[in-house]
């Protein structure tokens, strides 16, 4: 880049975009630093908006930082409430409405937008859950005793299950995979999260789709590929997400799933970085690439990205072992590493008491590579220490085996 940059704007307001405006200044960097979000509301943590928000009392918002804190003694300029519209790496510059904001670096962490399903828009009932006014709408129909059908049984709709079930309420969870959570854990594993729903009540239906919603304005109904309809309030649709990446178009960098990046988290355009969600960046420890939608990663990424563009000379590859955890019902679900295994093991089962911890292990040639606990907090990163480190097979089920008889 030649000259040390003077101005940094990073598009995102989320965990991302946060950590990213922190670092800088934590890096002793004393320009302008813009920081641009789509939504009205300050920063907040997502995680917690589909786990102890929905819960019955008085919710909490789980702000990262006040609005003083980032203005005032971080001196950020903070633009909420209208999106970045375009990206001009010739210029330097990102659009936000009818500005054009200069910058030497610019730190894409824009993360990802839920997908939908069609048949659903203009009636009322229907929602995602990604989003702050998401989650409050959501907590006001289960506030309200709603009969709620989750569309997806994945890990935002597993826990809005586990929440409406805590609040005794009749939930139905509609899987179109054979087991759910494959890609995530793989099918061995994924039969027993599926067992957490059916012993907790809720009516979790495999193998079937959404064959349409029914209601006059309002959602009253699903109507399923099997011919089977269930009668709904609220119907929650959680099949993943894709990176929000469409205000890129035209702007050089390049997307595949996600914005590409290097080991470093640069994209290519001159000063343009990516962290988070929306950055598909080449993993050294795994040797490829990924993209992540992680709380951890994204905390880290929007960091390393300024660091790494700040002092582009001294840059370092970011490589992480992948962690995210999800709670449901009275269970803490934990994975890291990859699950894309050629054999997985269970060396440790529990499964048969109240709060048993479950250890399954993930290989990949003659290398750990994963390892997910049901109830194991106490041992989950002790096995994505061994993956940093590349820990042998044979060497994990020996720590495994010693763990078990200690």
């Amino acid at each position: 880049m030649g000259a040390s940059p003077e101005r940094i704007v990073v598009v995102g307001a989320s965990l991302a975009g946060l950590r990213a405006v922190e670092a800088a200044r934590k890096a002793g960097f004393g320009g302008p630093v813009t920081l641009i979000g789509a939504e009205d509301h300050l920063p907040y943590d997502r995680p917690p908006l589909s786990k102890a928000y929905l819960d019955e009392g008085d919710p909490v918002t789980p702000w990262f930082r006040t609005a003083d804190h980032l203005t005032g003694e971080l001196g950020i300029d903070l633009r909420l409430g209208t999106p970045a519209s375009a990206l001009d790496t010739a210029s330097r510059t990102v659009v936000v409405g009818r500005d054009e904001i200069p910058y030497d670096v610019a730190v894409i962490a824009t993360g990802a937008r839920p997908r939908t399903l069609p048949g659903a828009d203009g009636l009322a009932g229907v929602h995602t859950l990604r989003t702050l006014d998401d989650a409050r709408a959501v907590r006001a129909a289960l506030d309200a005793g709603a009969r709620t059908v989750v569309v997806g049984a994945g890990f935002i709709g597993s826990e809005v299950a586990s929440g409406a079930r805590k609040r005794g309420l009749p939930v139905t969870v509609v899987e179109a995979m054979p087991t759910p959570l494959v890609r995530a854990v793989g099918e061995a594993m994924g039969q027993r999260c599926a067992a957490l729903h059916r012993a907790n009540g809720t009516d979790l239906r495999c193998g079937v789709g959404v064959a349409g919603f029914e209601g006059d304005g309002r959602v009253e109904r699903v109507r399923l590929s099997d011919g089977t309809a269930v009668e709904a309030d609220l119907v929650v649709v959680g099949v993943g997400a894709q990176p929000a990446t469409g205000w890129l178009a035209g702007s050089g960098v390049t997307l595949d799933d996600g914005v590409v990046c290097d080991a470093t988290l640069a994209t290519g355009g001159p000063g343009v970085y990516a962290a988070g969600d929306v950055a598909r960046w080449h993993n050294p420890l795994f040797d490829r690439p990924m993209r992540l939608e992680h709380w951890t990663s994204a905390a880290e990424q929007g960091a390393a990205a300024v660091r790494n563009a700040l002092d582009p000379s001294a840059a370092r590859p970011y490589e992480t072992v992948p962690y995210f955890w999800s709670d449901w019902y009275d269970t803490r679900i934990q994975f890291v590493g990859v699950p894309t295994a050629d054999e997985v093991v269970v060396v440790e089962d529990g499964s048969g008491a109240a709060g048993g911890r479950q250890v399954a292990l993930y290989r990949e040639g003659d290398r750990l590579v994963g390892a997910l606990t049901v109830n194991g907090q106490s041992v989950i990163m002790k096995y994505r220490g061994l993956i940093m480190r590349r820990t042998s097979w044979a060497d994990a089920l020996d720590f495994a085996r010693a763990r078990r008889e200690a």
